[in-house]
């Protein structure tokens, strides 16, 4: 039974390019998510898996691409399989049918376990950074949006008979940010 050729995209963030993943092939369908590979909540996933059936084969670039934990790996492979779904990741050039030999099952657990221990380096040395920059007196997080002379005249300004969408306005801010700054 011939299927639909279904691709799968994942980048870490929106503002990440998706064109390298896939570039090329012909394929029927592509779904991408744009967050992190350690979510195991993803809405394009979510609607990959429930679109695919058998016969279909989904294309994946890497595994890690795929989930960033080994267990996750094992059990989206196992699920699509188990739907008759051929599982090709093409930059391992690995392919799953579900009756994978024990090579097979060997390189899905090394090379997962490899991309989750990659995804632990990742946040260990994301830690080591935030710590090292508070030990600094760095400022982490966004910036704030209003100066202290502003937030004083803001305050100012908020008692008085001014609409509280004009204030906004005035100070270029939304209406949320706008009872934020007066609130404190």
């Amino acid at each position: 039974m011939k299927g639909q050729k279904i691709g799968y995209i994942r980048v870490s963030s929106i503002t990440q390019n998706t064109d390298r993943q896939l570039d090329g092939m012909e394929l029927d369908k592509i779904f991408t998510d744009k967050c992190s590979g350690s979510k195991k909540n993803r809405p394009n996933l979510q609607a990959c898996i429930e679109h695919t059936r058998e016969g279909d084969i989904l294309y994946v670039h890497s595994m890690d691409r795929l989930a960033r934990s080994l267990t996750h790996l094992k059990q989206l492979v196992d699920d699509f399989n188990s739907k008759g779904v051929e599982v090709h990741f093409i930059k391992e050039n690995l392919v799953f049918k579900g009756d994978s030999s024990p090579m097979d099952n060997f390189l899905l657990n090394i090379i997962g376990a490899v991309a989750e221990f990659e995804r632990g380096l990742i946040n260990e040395r994301q830690k080591e950074g935030i710590a090292l920059a508070k030990r600094k007196g760095k400022h982490l997080g966004r910036s704030k949006t209003l100066s202290q002379v502003q937030v004083k005249e803001l305050k100012a300004l908020g008692t008085t008979s001014i609409t509280k969408t004009d204030l906004a306005k005035k100070f270029h801010i939304s209406r949320a940010t706008l009872y934020r700054y007066l609130k404190v």
